[in-house]
């Protein structure tokens, strides 16, 4: 097979480095990739925000399979430009993709297929609704920005006044442009956070390994909303009770629906849950795997990732097993001074060679671009160090040690990513 992977991301690279082993694999591109992937495979340029750029490269490099990462082009259409010229796609249609490209879409489309979630407390449109609503809720409650926001659009606020802030910088402010110029208010639900993915063909679906995202900038889950700092996978965050559960509740039901609204959805589906004590419910969709989720998941994988997503887009995953290592993965992101509001670039990275020692554990470049044979910072999240051990104090115990070899002025990184899965564990009685 030849592929092209389209994104730039530490998601990306993951895909990129998973994809490469497939014994079945010709050739991958990546485009528009990043400092750290090309030298992994080439990259070419590509315009993201462009729906018919993947078709027009995918057609151009005669691909048998294009991969989509980022749900920028997803939700712009790009898969239907693809499959409109019979090109062979992983990834959503635009009506599929709305299940994250619209928070209001993925609430109604919840509400109709009797998919457990949030209450919704109002959708507002002006600033004068959104602050009568608060008058109405309990605190804490979750104000959600309608469109894409890298996810940075999600406050729990837990006063008035914080919230009132978050809805005049949205609204009047236009901090998050279009996309937050429709807000979702909902109640706030408590529980553990857990990402469950899955591959789907429309009819059946494999699913990835369980991980734990770390959203806030800093320890101890201070600080605002990321796009993610840090995850860790390993089996006990999901029991085979808990996993059937979440099935029967919530992937069938979504797939099911989704069928019904006339969506053929073929690709990954990311269900972010929180599991309260009454059950799992749906936090958000998402319509592509999470990032950093996939760099530590795709380190457990040990299955042939081209030949599944080759099946999903063109045929059936019926009998196809996903099998995966047993121990843990864990990330750990390092991010540019400044992040999320105002990240930093243009920063040269260094250590990276001395990094590469560690055999049990893989950077993943995400804001990097290479020139000459220096790497500099591009973007928030510049790197994702990953790695996998028998348990999830070695898996940790490396991507720290790996990071810590690696300096970038001003840079940062959470040093808690599985601290609370470790302090479950320590509490739980012989």
């Amino acid at each position: 097979m030849k592929i092209l992977v389209v994104g730039s991301g530490g998601r990306e690279h993951a895909i990129v480095w998973k994809l490469k082993q497939s014994q079945s694999i010709e050739r991958i591109w990546c485009a528009p990739g990043n400092g750290g992937i090309e030298l992994d495979t080439p990259c070419l340029p590509l315009d993201l925000n462009d729906p018919n750029a993947p078709a027009d490269l995918a057609e151009r490099l005669g691909v048998d399979l294009t991969v989509i990462g980022p749900e920028l082009p997803l939700v712009l259409g790009a898969v239907d430009r693809l499959e409109k010229r019979g090109l062979a796609v992983v990834g959503p249609s635009a009506d599929g993709a709305q299940l994250e490209g619209s928070k209001v879409f993925a609430k109604q489309f919840m509400e109709r297929h009797g998919i457990p979630t949030a209450a919704t407390y109002a959708i507002c449109d002006t600033t004068e609704a959104a602050l009568a609503t608060l008058d109405k809720v309990s605190w804490p409650a979750v104000i959600k920005a309608d469109g894409l926001c890298a996810g940075k659009g999600v406050l729990v606020a837990s006063s008035r006044e914080e919230g009132a802030d978050f809805i005049r910088r949205a609204i009047e402010q236009r901090d998050f442009g279009e996309a937050g110029t429709r807000l979702l208010i909902e109640e706030a639900l408590r529980g553990e956070e857990l990402s469950y993915i899955i591959l789907t063909d429309g009819d059946n679906f494999i699913r990835m390994a369980p991980a734990r995202d770390h959203k806030r900038a800093y320890d101890n889950d201070a600080g605002p909303n990321t796009g993610g700092m840090g995850a860790y996978s390993i089996d006990s965050l999901l029991p085979a009770e808990l996993e059937q559960q979440i099935i029967a509740t919530v992937v069938r039901p979504t797939l099911t629906g989704l069928r019904e609204e006339g969506i053929r959805y073929r690709g990954f589906l990311y269900f972010g849950l929180m599991l309260t004590a009454e059950g799992p419910k749906v936090l958000e969709y998402n319509c592509r795997l999470g990032d950093p989720e996939t760099q530590a998941i795709l380190l457990r994988a040990n299955f042939d990732l081209a030949r599944a997503c080759l099946l999903a887009a063109t045929g059936s995953l019926t009998g196809f097993e996903a099998k995966w290592l047993p121990g843990a993965s864990a990330c750990v992101v390092l991010a540019s001074e400044g992040y999320p509001a105002q990240p930093l670039t243009g920063r040269k990275i260094s250590g990276l060679e001395s990094a590469s020692q560690d055999k049990g554990s893989v950077v993943f470049h995400a804001g990097t671009r290479r020139q000459g044979d220096a790497l500099f910072t591009t973007g928030g999240r510049v790197l994702a160090v990953a790695a996998n051990g028998a348990d999830l104090d070695e898996a940790l115990r490396r991507a720290y040690s790996r990071i810590a070899s690696i300096h970038i002025e001003g840079a940062f990184y959470r040093r808690d990513i599985g601290a609370a899965a470790r302090k479950a564990r320590a509490v739980v009685p012989a």
